[in-house]
Parts: C-alpha cells; sequence; structure tokens
C-alpha cells in the first residue's frame, strides 16, 4: 500500500519535530508547514527546518492568518498531523477549515498528546481551558465528518519521568522528593520519540479512524513510588520522602501565577486521581497492542541518561 503523504503543523515544536522525524523515518513523503520570513533570527528554529529539508522535507509556506494558502498546502498532502501549543489550539479552527475546503484529506489529527479531554470535564480552572479547547476542535472536526485520530500519549518523560515529576525542575532531585499523597496512583510515561513513531504508524491505519488512541506501553505504567525506586536504584542514592496531602497540595494554587496554578491541577488530577490509568480502553485502541513491532523505551533507560 502506497504510503500517504503527510503535512505536519507546528513541526518545529517539542512534540511537532518528533513527528516530522518519524514520518522520514517511515518513509512518507513529508511535508512541513512553515513562514520562513516569520524565523527571523530565531537560528535554531531554522536550522532545524534545514535539516528536515536535507532529510527529504518539503518546507511549505502557509500562514494561519491566509486561508487560501492553507488550502493550497492541504491539497497536496492525504493526511495533516497538527502540533499547535496549547496557547494556539483554536486557531485550528482555521486549519479545519481550510480541510473542509480541500476535501481530500483522508486523515487529520489534531494536537492533543497528553491527557484525554473527553475525560477531563470536571478539570480544575485554569488548566481545564486547554480541555476545553480540544474538545471544542473535536466538535468541528465531527460535524464536519473529517476523518480523524486522536492520541492520547499521557505523560512526557522529560517533564514527567526524568524530575521524579517535581514541579519547578527537569532534574531528578538529589536529596529529597516531594510524593504526592500516597504516591501509589499509576502513572503511564512515554518516550517522546515513541509518542512520533506511534502517531505516524496510526496515521494509515483503518483500525484507528475515527478513534482515539492511547498509548498506554505496559513497561511504563507504575507510580511516583516506583518511579522513585527506580531512580534511586540507578543513582545509588536514597532520597528523603515528603508527602504532600491533597488537600495542601491544593492550598498551593491559591495567590500563585497562572501557569502555576495549571500545572498544579494537571499533576493533581494524574498523581491524586489516577485519571490516566482510572478507566478501561472500551470502544478505541491502545498503541503498543497496535503496534507491537515498536520496541518502546522503558523509563529505567531513559533517565540512566540522567546519571
Amino acid at each position: 500500500m502506497e504510503k500517504s503523504k503527510v503535512l505536519v503543523v507546528g513541526g518545529t515544536g517539542y512534540i511537532g519535530r518528533r513527528m516530522v522525524r518519524a514520518s522520514l523515518a517511515q518513509g512518507h513523503r513529508t511535508f512541513v508547514l512553515t513562514r520562513l520570513e516569520k524565523v527571523g533570527m530565531d537560528i535554531d528554529k531554522l536550522q532545524l527546518l534545514l535539516s528536515f529539508k536535507a532529510q527529504g522535507a518539503l518546507l511549505v509556506e502557509a500562514s494561519m492568518d491566509d486561508h487560501r494558502s492553507l488550502v493550497a498546502a492541504v491539497k497536496q498532502v492525504d493526511v495533516v498531523v497538527s502540533a499547535m501549543g496549547g496557547p494556539h489550539l483554536l486557531q485550528q479552527l482555521k486549519l479545519v477549515e481550510a480541510i473542509k475546503e480541500a476535501g481530500n484529506i483522508q486523515r487529520f489529527l489534531p494536537s492533543e498528546f497528553g491527557m484525554d479531554p473527553a475525560r477531563m470535564g470536571h478539570a480544575l480552572a485554569p488548566g481545564r481551558v486547554t480541555f476545553d479547547d480540544k474538545m471544542v476542535i473535536r466538535k468541528v472536526i465531527e460535524e464536519a465528518n473529517i476523518p480523524h485520530t486522536y492520541v492520547s500519549a499521557n505523560c512526557f518523560a522529560a517533564y514527567f519521568a526524568a524530575n521524579l515529576s517535581q514541579i519547578g525542575t527537569l532534574l531528578p532531585p538529589k536529596e529529597k522528593v516531594h510524593v504526592y499523597g500516597d504516591g501509589n496512583a499509576k502513572v503511564i510515561f512515554v518516550d517522546e520519540d515513541d509518542v512520533g513513531t506511534y502517531v505516524i504508524k496510526s496515521i494509515d491505519d483503518p483500525r484507528s479512524l475515527n478513534k482515539t488512541i492511547y498509548i498506554r506501553p505496559p513497561g511504563n505504567i507504575f507510580s511516583q513510588n516506583e518511579l522513585i525506586a527506580k531512580w534511586e536504584k540507578l543513582s545509588g542514592k536514597v532520597l528523603d520522602k515528603i508527602p504532600i496531602p491533597s488537600d495542601e497540595f491544593l492550598a498551593s494554587m491559591e495567590g500563585a501565577d497562572h501557569t502555576y496554578q495549571i500545572v498544579v491541577g494537571h499533576v493533581y488530577h494524574i498523581f491524586y486521581e489516577g485519571c490516566l490509568t482510572n478507566f478501561e480502553i472500551a470502544d478505541d485502541e491502545e498503541a503498543s497492542l497496535l503496534y507491537p513491532e515498536v520496541q518502546y523505551t522503558l523509563m529505567d533507560k531513559y533517565m540512566e541518561r540522567y546519571l
């Protein structure tokens, strides 16, 4: 079967660049939406785009503020993968309009890749805005009968595993670690490169059409306590564990800046409620079962780079 042509929107972003690399690695003709004149003096972004080009990607000039250019870009491909960041999620409404007009897209994957927004209607403010925005995008996709796949990738390892899920740092703690509640809620940690691999594998798969794909590698499902124990074994150091009761943790939101409140809300749902693992996958699909050939990265191995 001929592989789909793929357009990645947000291809220079943290997760978007992994979509581009995975698409190229899996042999798809890969297009990256960009406006080179907007790169300005961002040398890292320019070099990244040029590296994509050197690997065979096509850089497509288009803008969210130019409907005609978006339609022209979309008409060149079969699949659109969006990796637009949180503040720009509703910009995807313009992308949906372009997809509707173009009429040729066989699959659209909107920017999600975290917790399943369909299960987060109870989420705390202000963090719930992200989930609400994602559900707005889902609604217009489904009303327009656009073939789609939603991807729930759970916790990115660099943000949640390497730092033992501590807020405000990306590095493992050296002496003490804060434990959320009893530390026993099961969490799912995923290597970001593996997210790209699974996403691109799903785009031509009829089993994932109009479904949510949950990335739940079984070897990476464990509690914060177990995560800490893995790091202690790797590092040979025992950390002082400081439990934080849920009421104390939520109280830390009061008077804090907007970003911190969002982080606290999300961490609360993951580590106190267990929102990533407190349900069974029913009519949807699980990525590691669909694609057992993917040798996903175990967190023990992932964390070795931080020694």
